[in-house]
């Protein structure tokens, strides 16, 4: 399978070095393969591989290789001085191709020695949108719930395999990845709050309750929520707010990478599923066009609130309401149409056999609506 990011990241190679981010098993190295099959002399290290890890530490790697691949780069010490370094005195023949996990993208946060060298993608798992040309929208929303969006148990189409596939991906992350960031005593309690949160998809998260149930404080709860959020096995949505350090403050909802790890009923997957979709949507547009579009929902105090809002710059274009079954607008969507008049509203129904219009408020089949996305 061709991945959605394959033209853009094969087109961008020729101006800087691209880094492919992601969630583990999302594909990463699979896409990176398939992009070596374009070169005459490409070569791929895996700083895992002990051999491959000399190659790349000695920069020994043949000289007429016209792509270089270097997974898992980030876990040597000084990995972003050693790229600066070898992107700046690279021959102009070469390209190199950087992938790995999240650690690509939150690097930035504590200072950028790499910038103007390097374009980012974050890649993420199947959607409605990469999949609808195999199966119709509405079935690819059906297996997207069941089987999640990762590659390996969605392309085995069986409930059983993706079960025993996600049963050993978990506890992949939380024996190797989480210990990176976090120590032994500390696994039982993430553990926990990672079995927790799989039933809290799409509220409002309180850290203090949370924290309650879990006998820690509620700062441990949110450091915890932000490795398994740097881990990229979750992600957190927030609250629109003008003022965005307000937002920040305000209680978050969260939604999984994999709505088949979800540990709710059809309806809440389904909000999972249009989550990941989305996200990826966004963030696609980010990496590709460079937009200032990011994904929200919004709340009022008095509790009146849609699942999801998207803004482009400062002004609201979308605001998205999921629903199952077809059962009339909601009165939330309506409510804020009104205040938001500029932005499209959007009811989304996974079991409705029709499109329509109803006071300004676009209803619509969902999967056909998310295969209609960038990505």
């Amino acid at each position: 399978m061709k991945r959605y990011i394959y033209d853009n990241v094969l087109e961008d190679l020729k101006k800087k070095m691209v880094f492919i981010t992601g969630p583990r098993q999302v594909g990463k190295t699979y896409l990176a393969k398939d992009i070596m099959k374009n070169f005459k002399s490409p070569v791929y290290l895996n700083f895992d591989d002990i051999d491959d890890m000399q190659m790349i530490k000695g920069r020994s790697w043949r000289l007429n290789s016209d792509l270089v691949v270097l997974d898992e780069i980030h876990k040597m010490k000084g990995w972003k001085n050693y790229l600066k370094g070898t992107y700046d005195t690279k021959s102009s023949l070469q390209n190199f191709l950087v992938t790995g996990n999240a650690r690509l993208d939150t690097f930035r946060q504590t200072g950028d020695s790499l910038a103007g060298r390097y374009f980012l993608y974050h890649l993420n798992p199947l959607s409605v949108k990469e999949i609808s040309g195999n199966m119709s929208a509405y079935e690819a929303v059906v297996a997207l719930n069941t089987l999640g969006g990762f590659p390996e148990p969605f392309l085995s189409g069986s409930e059983e395999y993706s079960e025993r596939w996600r049963r050993q991906y978990y506890t992949d992350i939380v024996r190797e990845d989480i210990l990176d960031f976090s120590k032994i005593s500390e696994i039982k309690a993430i553990k926990l709050l990672l079995e927790m949160l799989r039933k809290r998809i799409g509220v409002p998260l309180s850290y203090t309750s949370l924290a309650q149930d879990i006998q820690i404080s509620p700062n441990t709860v949110r450091k915890y929520i932000e490795i398994l959020e740097s881990l990229n096995i979750l992600f957190l949505i927030r609250p629109l707010h003008r003022n965005i350090a307000r937002a920040i403050l305000k209680e978050p909802k969260v939604y999984f990478y994999d709505s088949g790890y979800v540990d709710s009923e059809e309806g809440v997957r389904l909000e999972n599923t249009v989550a990941v979709c989305l996200l990826k949507h966004v963030q696609y547009l980010q990496d590709v066009k460079g937009k200032e579009i990011n994904l929200f929902y919004i709340r009022t105090k008095d509790k009146r609130e849609v699942d999801f809002a998207i803004v482009d710059k400062e002004e609201v274009t979308h605001i998205i309401e999921v629903k199952l079954s077809d059962s009339g607008v909601s009165r939330n969507l309506k409510y804020f149409k009104e205040r938001i008049p500029q932005a499209q509203a959007i009811q989304l129904v996974h079991n409705t056999r029709h499109d329509r219009e109803v006071e300004g408020i676009q209803v619509m089949r969902a999967g056909k609506w998310l295969s209609e996305l960038e990505a």
